[in-house]
């Protein structure tokens, strides 16, 4: 049995982005008999300004769709990252054997620096060192995650390495980024060349998991294509249009060259009609059982609880065992 861990920032509804290219990847992953680690890091969230209030209802939002997408509580550990301290005691730790040089690469940092200006922290520059603590502590074979998200594996692999060179051991399994298919690059419906994501101004740019029907609908039908009406997949000269296929694809399972030709004599909005009423069917059952979840703040509290539980029997050991080589009492 492979053990596998991945989470996904408590910053609202999840996206088709966040299904498509990671949370429908672990539940196939799970069901195949994989471990799971599947977290909710809200430490990483208040790196940037969050409303308190706000935060903690993400922190559920996140847990219930995690289990309307498919995530078994009874196959995973599903835990929020600020319940188990042995997170931050082990990214302190970690930050002595990280080069600060491999920090000033990092190129989130830039970015969410530049956007925050004044407000960025020192947080949020070794955050990436938190999510090394977050990998490590499980000691995972492989970590899921999207394209932007491979930088942060490779520092953590470089961590690893640093550590069980400098003490001298082969404690730390090196883990593997796991970037899956075409689906785990899903990109916004107002700018191809862009990841879909929730930061985005604009709310046509995704489809969000709790979208109803009709806004799918509507979604689609304005999403940004080009003047060419035949549809193919050019990602680099038709970024808009493959998108689109990328996600019909990954819906109905067919390949992009089936359904090229399948709409080779139709219109672009026939396609777009047809897209929607996939994903609706796709979605549908999921945005309901959010729904109900949601409702149910005692349930989803209980998951986290005994999720937290069954992960922390795993980080203490780690971590204490981590302690003894470094010398630590």
């Amino acid at each position: 049995m492979k053990r596998l861990l991945s989470g996904i920032q408590p910053t609202g509804i999840l996206h088709l982005g966040n299904y498509l290219g990671a949370v429908k990847n672990w539940v196939e992953l799970i069901n195949k008999g994989d471990e799971a680690f599947i977290f909710i890091p809200d430490l990483h969230s208040i790196t940037v300004p969050q409303d308190p209030k706000k935060l903690k209802e993400n922190v559920l939002l996140t847990a219930a769709t995690y289990i309307a997408c498919g995530i078994d509580p009874k196959k995973s550990k599903i835990f929020v990252q600020s319940s188990i301290a042995e997170h931050t005691e082990l990214a302190w730790i970690l930050s002595c054997f990280t080069a600060t040089g491999w920090m000033n690469r990092m190129t989130q940092f830039k970015e969410k620096s530049a956007k925050y200006k004044d407000k960025s922290s020192l947080g949020l520059y070794m955050y990436p060192v938190l999510m090394a603590a977050d990998i490590l502590l499980y000691q995972p074979d492989y970590i899921p995650v999207g394209e932007d998200q491979k930088q942060h594996v490779e520092l953590t692999r470089d961590i690893a390495e640093s550590f069980n060179r400098t003490m001298q051991v082969d404690f730390f399994k090196i883990p593997e980024p796991l970037i899956i298919g075409e689906s785990a690059r899903i990109k916004s419906l107002r700018d191809g060349t862009k990841k879909m994501s929730k930061s985005d101004e604009s709310d046509y740019s995704r489809i969000n998991l709790d979208d109803d029907p009709d806004i799918i609908r509507q979604k689609f039908k304005k999403s940004k294509s080009d003047s060419i009406e035949s549809i193919y997949y050019d990602k680099k000269n038709r970024p808009e249009i493959s998108n689109l296929l990328s996600i019909y694809s990954a819906f109905s399972g067919k390949k992009i060259k089936d359904i090229e030709i399948e709409y080779q004599k139709k219109r672009l909005s026939d396609f777009k009609s047809d897209l929607a009423e996939i994903t609706i069917n796709a979605l549908s059952p999921i945005s309901q059982e959010i729904r109900k979840l949601i409702k149910d703040k005692d349930y989803v509290t209980k998951v986290l609880k005994q999720g937290a539980e069954q992960a922390r029997e795993v980080a203490a050991v780690n971590l204490q065992n981590i302690k003894k080589i470094v010398g630590l009492f």
